[in-house]
């Protein structure tokens, strides 16, 4: 498994839970131009599906950051 894979595992409970807040907050938005809000339920389930890529992203991220960061012989 990569270090990116590990990272993506480690970090998925806070990307799920930001995007299903995220998306929770987007559909009380869109209640003020008459659309349904979103039920909490259904807002984590989102979430939970919302959250794999941008948690595989930013693992990503922190992985480039840290082979830069390691000692060079």
């Amino acid at each position: 498994m990569t270090r990116q894979a590990r990272l993506t595992l480690l970090l998925y409970p806070f990307g799920a839970g930001a995007a299903a807040v995220n998306l929770f907050f987007a559909s009380l938005i869109l209640s003020w131009a008459g659309a349904p809000v979103l039920p909490p339920g259904w807002a984590v389930f989102g979430g939970a599906l919302l959250g794999i890529p941008p948690t595989w992203l930013f693992a990503g991220h922190i992985d480039r950051l840290m082979r830069e960061a390691e000692p060079r012989d």
